[in-house]
Order: structure tokens, then C-alpha cells, then sequence
């Protein structure tokens, strides 16, 4: 049986919009990349290596949905793929220095797209303001 907190969180999942999903995305990645950190350092290293995996997968999606006909997407394709080799690396290696390395990045990126999301909705707001 679901619980109900669990049952609200798939709710508003599936009733986001795509941009709030990949807001959720981000800040899973890193809730899964501190996770694997503190595994580590704590010794836990299956632990370490089902956390930073789930954030490896998350990073894998964002590589798979990128739309190569957007500039944006030829700059954010290294950067995915320099946070997945420090993931992976970090995780054969437990050095948390690449994990941490990894989270700065994701930590940038998540930043940003909030920022554009809310500059969207001021847009919005505007546009159906004036309009």
C-alpha cells in the first residue's frame, strides 16, 4: 500500500510541466550525488554505488533529451558528460574531490534553470498582462 506522502509525490510529478520536471531532476541528482559522498565517507561503499548510479542515470537522461538543434544543448552535452566521468570516477575510485566536483556543476546548472524558469513566468505574466 502507498502511503500518502508517497501517493502526493507521484501526484504532482505526473501533473508538472516538463520544465518543473527537469527542475526535479536536478535536485534529485544531487540529493543522490550527496547521498553517494556521505556513503563514502562513512565506509558504505554499496551504499556509495546505488546513490551515485541514480545520479549517473539522471545525467543520462539529461544527455538523451538534449535537442542537438539548440546551441544550448552542444554547450550543456560536455558538461554532461565531464559530470558522469567524475561520477563514475569518484565512485571506482571514492574520492569524494570528483563527487564533489560533479555537484558544483549540477549545483550551477540546477541554479540556472530555476533562473530561467522564473524569468518565464515573469514573461508569461507580462505577455498576459498586455495582451
Amino acid at each position: 500500500m502507498v502511503n500518502a506522502a508517497e501517493a502526493y509525490r507521484r501526484q504532482q510529478i505526473l501533473n508538472a510541466p516538463p520544465e518543473q520536471l527537469t527542475l526535479m531532476l536536478y535536485n534529485g541528482c544531487l540529493k543522490f550525488i550527496d547521498e553517494g559522498a556521505v556513503a563514502i565517507e562513512e565506509k558504505k561503499y554499496e551504499d556509495a554505488n546505488t546513490y551515485l548510479q541514480k545520479a549517473q542515470r539522471i545525467i543520462s537522461e539529461f544527455r538523451l533529451t538534449l535537442n542537438m538543434e539548440y546551441e544550448i544543448s552542444h554547450q550543456l552535452l560536455p558538461l554532461y558528460n565531464y559530470v558522469y566521468d567524475r561520477l563514475v570516477e569518484g565512485n571506482i575510485k571514492s574520492d569524494t574531490s570528483k563527487i564533489h566536483e560533479a555537484k558544483e556543476i549540477i549545483s550551477e546548472l540546477r541554479d540556472a534553470w530555476a533562473e530561467a524558469m522564473k524569468k518565464a513566468r515573469i514573461e508569461r505574466a507580462k505577455a498576459k498582462g498586455g495582451a
